[in-house]
């Protein structure tokens, strides 16, 4: 699949605002401050529709490419990208346990370095000095997002969680950037390693996608106290399509680019979350969020604009 410049941009944007609204969204559907559905049923629901939409996909543009003779060694390598992704989504939970959330925010965003390492490595991708500071530069402008390019609107005052971290919390940190990273190089060398339909070999992730969280889901404690569709509403199966469909764009993203894309996409999505968090819930932008958004705008110019 050749895709034109110009919708190659589009679908990097539409990426930007998937990425940048999930956050409100899903703040949107609470109630009482709590999420009124299974987390667990979410994330099977998201890897079922992405792998219908990849069927459909299949099915309308790729099903003359099906000549090919395909078997289960072409599928297998896709169980491991599954189990990692599984196995970080899961550990986002469980890092809240051992540290505030404005600390995981800030020590998230090593996983861009994470990332960017395991992507030199293991696809033989040497990166210039000046590259890498243009990922240092978006390294920090996560940070500074996240410590503070938004403020809420003032109210009584109340006492907030402390900044804090355990030895525990350092170590789960580093495994969620690590596995973060070489879930992300090792998809991106498998789709490119192969001649198959892309729409095909998304149908084989999502496959072991739905397996592993449907398992997931019938062991977590969630599963036994709520019915899987409980609490569900419009709002949540938009977030659930919307997430798929972001799926599907960075599958063609690591595909036909990289993952430094990928990274630029998400860290560019902050832009589109704060303007909505503005928007929606009176938020307040602050001088951190500006100097997030120069350091973005520096790193693209250092990555793409440097010749």
């Amino acid at each position: 699949m050749v895709l034109g410049r110009g919708l190659w941009g589009l679908m990097l944007l539409l990426s930007v605002a998937l990425y940048g609204s999930h956050a409100p969204l899903l703040t949107l559907t609470k109630e009482n401050g709590q999420i009124p559905f299974s987390a667990s049923s979410a994330v099977v629901l998201t890897e079922l529709t992405k792998l219908v939409l990849s069927l459909v996909f299949l099915l309308i543009w790729d099903w003359k490419r099906l000549r090919v003779s395909v078997s289960w060694y072409h599928a297998a390598p896709f169980a491991l990208s599954a189990l990692l992704y599984a196995a970080n989504n899961n550990l986002v939970v469980h890092l809240q346990l051992f540290m505030d959330p404005s600390t995981y925010q800030v020590l998230s965003n090593l996983k861009i370095g994470s990332t960017a390492l395991l992507f030199s490595c293991f696809l033989h991708q040497r990166l210039s000095l000046r590259k890498w500071l243009a990922l240092l530069l978006l390294m920090a402008a996560g940070a500074f997002y996240a410590h503070g390019g938004l403020q809420a609107v003032p109210r009584s005052p109340a006492p907030g969680m402390p900044l804090h971290i355990t030895p525990v919390g350092l170590l789960l940190i580093s495994l969620y950037c690590l596995i973060s990273g070489l879930s992300a190089v090792y998809t991106e060398r498998v789709l490119k390693a192969q001649e198959l339909p892309l729409n095909l070999q998304n149908m084989f992730l999502y496959f072991f996608g739905v397996l592993l969280n449907m398992t997931i889901h019938l062991f977590s404690s969630s599963a036994s106290a709520e019915g899987f569709l409980e609490g569900f509403s419009f709002c949540v199966l938009f977030v659930i399509v919307s997430q798929a469909l972001n799926g599907l764009i960075m599958s063609v993203v690591m595909k036909h680019s990289t993952n430094i894309t990928r990274l630029f996409v998400i860290s560019s999505s902050m832009m589109v979350n704060a303007l909505l968090s503005v928007h929606l819930f009176s938020m307040h932008l602050t001088p951190c969020f500006f100097f997030s958004v120069l350091l973005i705008c520096f790193a693209l110019y250092l990555y793409y604009g440097v010749k």
